[in-house]
């Protein structure tokens, strides 16, 4: 009886332990938690997830670009709706297709950063985290002739010390609204990209999606539905400067401009 009680325990052990070794990699190796929570980030202004207004204005944003073919494509759209938006574009690529880029400021979309070699934050050293954020900003700078405010972590990840780094270097980091991450980057089809985006759809929301995903048009395909039914419903699309523009005194009587 002695013998079945400690090899029932052994077992139950074992299980627990290869339960464990058999979890996801993303789950063994996700972010860690930020030292503090979303609000107090949020209330202290220094992340930005979406923008209380009392206005039917969404901002659209890009990450991973830019690309040769579908970011052309997605400014084509966006030109054909006279709707703004904002790219987060990696200074690799910045750099083999810096026309690209210059194009999407002359158009009046927003250009954020993106960092250099899109790096887990989490895993690098802080002096190679400001290494990534100055060299995205130089691919910039080169592309477009000036510098850009805004900065989106891969990953989304964020702590203090990337907090302090990002207001070091005058950048607002900008993330997106829970409820409209696309997950474009798994091409998941068409027609779910477009419906998380237009079911979901509020006033100030920041959405997620990419301009470059290996081997994939259905963001681009996906904006082809979303462009005219948001529009179709009064909304405006924009910029996250000029949605940052719009955002609601404390008291939620008036906008104010930032």
């Amino acid at each position: 009886m002695k013998y079945n009680r400690i090899r029932s325990a052994s077992i139950a052990v074992s299980l627990f332990c290869a339960s464990f070794y058999l979890a996801p990699i993303d789950t063994l190796h996700a972010s860690p938690a930020p030292t503090k929570g979303r609000t107090y980030y949020e209330e202290r202004g220094d992340i930005v997830w979406e923008v209380p207004t009392e206005r039917k204005v969404i901002a659209l944003t890009f990450d991973d670009g830019p690309d040769e073919i579908k970011t052309p494509a997605i400014l084509d759209l966006l030109k054909q709706y006279d709707a703004k938006a904002t790219f987060f574009v990696v200074g690799s690529r910045v750099e083999k297709l810096p026309d690209i880029v210059k194009r999407e400021r002359k158009e009046g979309h927003d250009v954020g950063n993106h960092t250099f070699h899109h790096p887990s934050f989490h895993r690098i050293s802080r002096n190679k985290a400001q290494s990534e954020v100055d060299l995205g900003q130089a691919s910039i700078v080169k592309a477009t002739g000036s510098e850009t405010y805004l900065f989106r972590p891969p990953g989304g990840t964020y702590t203090d010390s990337l907090v302090k780094l990002s207001k070091e270097k005058g950048l607002k980091i900008i993330l997106w609204s829970w409820h409209q991450d696309t997950r474009d980057w798994r091409r998941p089809g068409v027609n779910r990209i477009a419906n998380k985006v237009i079911r979901n759809a509020r006033n100030g929301d920041i959405v997620l999606m990419h301009d470059y995903v290996y081997k994939s048009t259905q963001t681009v395909e996906a904006l082809k539905i979303i462009l005219p039914e948001l529009k179709k419903r009064g909304f405006t699309f924009v910029t996250v400067s000029e949605l940052l523009a719009k955002r609601k005194t404390p008291e939620g009587l008036i906008e104010v401009n930032k």
